[in-house]
């Protein structure tokens, strides 16, 4: 039981989940963000697995209670690198329902998008100073690049096809008895997703001119996130 209560550490369950969120936001780096984001979560399957036993069915409650809460939370927030980590903890706290083989891959899959996020809030905080939705608008004609990845991000944070977060929602439905509480935080991360967007991409920002990230970093992302749906796809089934 000791393992578990750690695993709920690092597969992060409100209000323990304050930890992971309370160190995001004090780190400055986008990679460390990026590393912390991904690494986290495999510390708590580890955990979980040396407990050797079924997770407790009060466990599968709280893990959907956290994710619920952390999906609303995401509705009220315009920070991206704030946003980015409350989405990781919603989405990762849906571990605890998966099946035992399934958990580092899903983990995987579910806490990338926002580890991405990260980069590009870097690079609009780079740009803009803060990469705080409606603050920093108009992205879509200052840096069409730039807005075009975070985009193309937000929507497999949000777990829409053909990204592989929209495979792992459907096999997490696949539980008769939760599949309406997984629609409904799956519904919140879609609702907030576009809300996020559209603050980035609305308005005008008056500030002097900036550079848009490069054609080369424009390529090199755009190709993770097409590997990243292959590779998705290829071990669903071999559906290509």
């Amino acid at each position: 039981m000791i393992e578990i209560l750690a695993a709920a550490l690092f597969l992060p369950l409100f209000p323990l989940s304050m930890l992971l969120n309370g160190l995001l936001s004090r780190l400055k780096s986008p990679l460390a963000r990026f590393l912390i984001t991904l690494l986290w979560p495999q510390i708590g399957i580890f955990l979980l697995h040396a407990a050797k036993q079924p997770v407790p069915e009060g466990f599968v409650t709280w893990s959907l209670a956290s994710s619920g809460f952390y999906a609303l939370r995401l509705l009220t927030v315009r920070d991206l690198g704030l946003w980015a980590g409350f989405l990781a903890s919603s989405a990762v706290a849906l571990v605890w329902i998966s099946s035992e083989s399934d958990r580092h891959l899903l983990a995987f899959w579910l806490s990338l998008p926002s580890a991405l996020l990260f980069l590009l809030s870097g690079a609009i905080e780079k740009r803009c100073g803060a990469a705080y939705a409606g603050l920093s608008g108009g992205l879509a004609t200052r840096f069409p690049r730039l807005s075009g990845l975070l985009i193309l991000t937000l929507l497999a944070a949000v777990a829409t096809p053909p990204f592989p977060g929209f495979f792992e929602m459907l096999g997490l439905l696949q539980g008769a008895n939760i599949a309406p509480a997984i629609l409904f935080i799956w519904l919140l991360w879609g609702w907030a997703g576009i809300k996020l967007a559209q603050g980035f991409q609305s308005g005008s920002d008056e500030s002097g001119p900036v550079n848009d990230i490069g054609k080369g970093a424009t390529l090199m992302f755009a190709c993770l996130l097409g590997t990243v749906v292959v590779a998705s796809l290829y071990l669903k089934g071999g559906a290509l």
